[in-house]
């Protein structure tokens, strides 16, 4: 069987849709006026808060790669930040596959170079009560929003080292802080990646490398529409009663941007915020203030 990278780069090679740059990777590219020249990576960069960070950092100048599983989405995102004029580069991986993790880090480092700035977005989130959950929802979580941050940073945080520069950016939830009902898995997955950071941040503080957490609250995105879907069905609500409820959990009353989330990413991993590490910052409107 196919894995999502080799089955990406087949389907458009046999459709012509796509430039393959030399590694064998996708390349859209135009030319845009550098005022923040990194190279960035985002796994999980197809939709919502993924694509909204990747976008940001195209539009500032940087060189941005976007992976994801979902092949049709990962097109699609690519081709509306080209229409921006953006320098970006859309690879099909599994985080959960370390093979494949790490033919990404080979095929960016040949095409533009070592990953300066990781963004570990890749994540599911499936609302469900605990005596629901199979253990397949659990293991499946865990492995995408944990095991695949983990395995990036094992492939991407050497070359940082190396050359006493980097940022780390994982974008965890306020369930990283404090408990959610009917998402155990998500919440033990965002503690679990919360500790990544901050012991990551202690490793790394004299190396050049700053590495930190940024903990949305409910987004205004396809994820937490959906969650809103499965609890209204259980609950015999309306899906805009429960996008209310979600809305009414914080003081401003309000679903989060996912624009907001990818201002701070970009802040974050500015070279100016050399000493900020191993920090959680909360975009939720102030549900959460710890």
């Amino acid at each position: 069987m196919e894995d999502p990278l080799s089955k990406y780069l087949n389907h458009h090679k046999r459709h012509g849709r796509l430039y393959f740059g030399p590694s064998q990777g996708i390349c859209y590219a135009r030319s845009m006026s550098a005022r923040f020249d990194k190279i960035v990576l985002v796994t999980g960069g197809s939709s919502g808060i993924g694509a909204a960070i990747a976008s940001e950092f195209a539009r500032r100048g940087c060189r941005v790669a976007i992976t994801a599983r979902d092949l049709t989405r990962l097109g699609t995102a690519a081709d509306k930040m080209v229409q921006n004029g953006a320098q970006v580069r859309a690879i099909a991986c599994d985080v959960t596959r370390r093979e494949q993790v790490r033919r990404l880090r080979d095929s960016i480092r040949e095409f533009w170079g070592d990953v300066q700035i990781l963004v570990n977005n890749a994540g599911i989130a499936r609302a469900v009560s605990f005596a629901d959950m199979t253990d397949e929802t659990w293991d499946q979580t865990l492995d995408t929003n944990l095991t695949g941050a983990y395995n990036c940073c094992k492939a991407f945080l050497p070359a940082m080292v190396k050359v006493k520069w980097g940022r780390i950016l994982n974008i965890a939830s306020t369930t990283a802080k404090v408990g959610y009902s009917h998402v155990t898995a998500y919440t033990a997955s965002k503690h679990g990646l919360l500790g990544l950071t901050r012991s990551l941040a202690l490793e790394t503080a004299r190396q050049g490398v700053t590495v930190n957490a940024i903990c949305p609250g409910y987004v205004d995105d396809e994820r937490t529409r959906e969650n809103a879907r499965v609890m209204a069905e259980k609950t015999g609500k309306s899906v805009d009663d429960i996008l209310r409820l979600f809305a009414a959990s914080a003081p401003q009353n309000r679903l989060i941007a996912a624009g907001e989330v990818a201002d701070l990413a970009c802040l974050i991993a500015s070279p100016e915020m050399s000493g900020m590490t191993g920090q959680a910052i909360n975009v939720d409107g102030g549900a959460v203030m710890v």
